[in-house]
């Protein structure tokens, strides 16, 4: 078995953060839309978009890969690069669960009418409202994007503490500013929008898997001169 192997199979041996948090998440954010919809939308197509929680344990789930497993990993003597290719084994291998998961659910709340109540949980106009191969490949992407964009995030924290932790977040936050304050100076809000208002959600599901490898590709070479 190779290393990489080795370091996946590591993290889920009482991985209960792995199996079990993204899942308690959606699960409180389920009962709530349930609630929330019976009392507000009554007869109502309710969408609550409350689904996305899950790809939000999904990165809180990848930083703590990093920012708790990282020094035991590098103790046992494995090498910094074999670390994070292993754990990214283990996001695809989650992801690809999880996703399917999320469209056998999607598939039960179209037979059963929105949970008896017209509830659209895990459908979500544009982004997972196609077929079902199509939900599962979206689910999967986002779920790997959002892993390995919380790796990189300990990996970040791991490396410069906290200071630089907040530094890498401001970063991230200036970049976004200053691209709305160059597409605001140049009037390209019209093409922005009718770009994304054309685009398939496929080619959203590329655009966002080349963000994931640019992100891996990122905590790659941030790694390499973590010490812990």
């Amino acid at each position: 078995m190779s290393t990489w192997m080795k370091v996946a199979r590591a993290h889920l041996v009482g991985g209960f953060n792995f199996f079990a948090y993204p899942w308690m998440i959606l699960a409180l954010d389920f009962v709530i839309a349930i609630v929330v919809n019976a009392a507000v939308a009554g007869s109502k197509n309710g969408y609550s978009g409350a689904v996305f929680g899950i790809y939000a344990a999904f990165l809180a789930i990848g930083v703590i890969s990093v920012v708790r497993w990282l020094p035991f990993g590098l103790a046992v003597g494995i090498s910094r690069r074999a670390y994070f290719i292993g754990v990214g084994w283990l996001a695809l291998a989650l992801s690809a669960v999880d996703g399917l998961a999320l469209t056998l659910l999607q598939g039960l709340e179209s037979v059963t009418n929105g949970w008896g109540s017209k509830l659209h949980f895990f459908r979500v106009p544009y982004i997972l409202a196609g077929p079902w191969y199509l939900t599962w490949l979206t689910s999967f992407v986002l779920l790997t994007v959002c892993f390995v964009w919380g790796m990189w995030f300990g990996i970040v924290y791991r490396r410069w503490n906290l200071f630089g932790l907040m530094a890498f977040i401001i970063v991230q936050i200036l970049l976004l500013t200053l691209g709305v304050a160059i597409a605001t100076t140049a009037h390209a809000w019209t093409s922005i929008g009718h770009f994304f208002t054309t685009l398939s959600v496929t080619g959203l599901t590329g655009l966002v898997a080349l963000l994931g490898l640019f992100l891996f590709t990122g905590g790659l070479a941030t790694i390499r001169r973590v010490t812990v």
